[in-house]
Parts: C-alpha cells; structure tokens; sequence
C-alpha cells in the first residue's frame, strides 16, 4: 500500500492502477463482488487501536488496514449505513455495496494479531464507481487515498 495525492476513478472499474481494478487482488478470482473501492473510517481504526491496545498488541496504521480511502469526520457505524446508498465522495458518485467484513489477510501479511476482532463491524465498505473523475487527498471526507499496486 501506498499513499498517493490523488486517484483517477473509472466508473465501473475503480481506481486506475488499483490491483482489484487490474483484477489481481488476492480475492479477484473468488466470487465476484465488486471492489471497485474500498473506504474504512478514521474513528474506526482509533476504535479497534484502542482495544488492540488494551491486549498489548501492535497497533495498525491506516495504510495497513488495506483499504482505498480512510474517511474523517464520520464513525464507523455512519460509514456502514452507506451500504445500499449512493453517496459523493469529492464530487464523485459511488454506491455502498457491502461491508468490509475483515479477514486476516492484512494480519498475516504484517505478521500481527488479531485483525479480525479488532475490525468487527469496522472494517469499512465496498463501493461501486458510479462515475468517473480524480479524487484527491484531502478533501471534505477524504483523509488518506491508497492504492495497493
């Protein structure tokens, strides 16, 4: 994961250079959902921080939680009522699609505990590009843009 300035979005497809747009994220071949872009909240990775804290565990920066956009300035639970919705993210339509659920593939990828619980009903949405144009960083809701390449 990387952090960039900006995202070129194609509706129907993602992030221009994202793996899942490219189709080679690690759950392409699984069923088909669409993963066009990933959002997780802010609050959300404060909130399972601080319980990971809690256990002595090693804490997950934003970039490590492998989603496409950290959101500010809502919680958690605001981000999942998202699902079934279209929304506008820097002038961009997208619609919710379904949760994040977790999974460990972040937590084994970084050798560290628990992911799973950490994230439960946190782990962010997946959201389909209903139209295309730049997102940048840094806008109104947008806190960090990255895309894992």
């Amino acid at each position: 994961m990387k952090q960039i300035e900006q995202a070129n979005i194609m509706a129907g497809e993602g992030i221009l250079g994202d793996r899942y747009a490219a189709g080679l994220g690690a759950f392409s071949k699984t069923k088909p959902k669409i993963r066009h872009i990933s959002l997780i909240a802010l609050s959300g990775i404060a909130d399972a921080n601080r319980q990971l804290l809690d256990n002595q565990y090693p804490l997950f920066s934003e970039g490590d939680t492998r989603r496409n956009v950290v959101i500010k300035h809502l919680s958690a639970n605001e981000l999942n009522k998202l699902v079934g919705k279209t929304f506008y993210l820097g002038g961009l339509a997208f619609k919710g699609t379904e949760l994040c659920e977790p999974c460990q593939r972040p937590a084994n990828l970084l050798a560290r505990p628990d992911f799973i619980k950490a994230f439960e009903g946190r782990g962010g949405i997946r959201a389909e590009a209903l139209e295309s144009g730049i997102l940048t960083n840094g806008g109104l809701l947008t806190h960090q843009l990255n895309i894992a390449t």
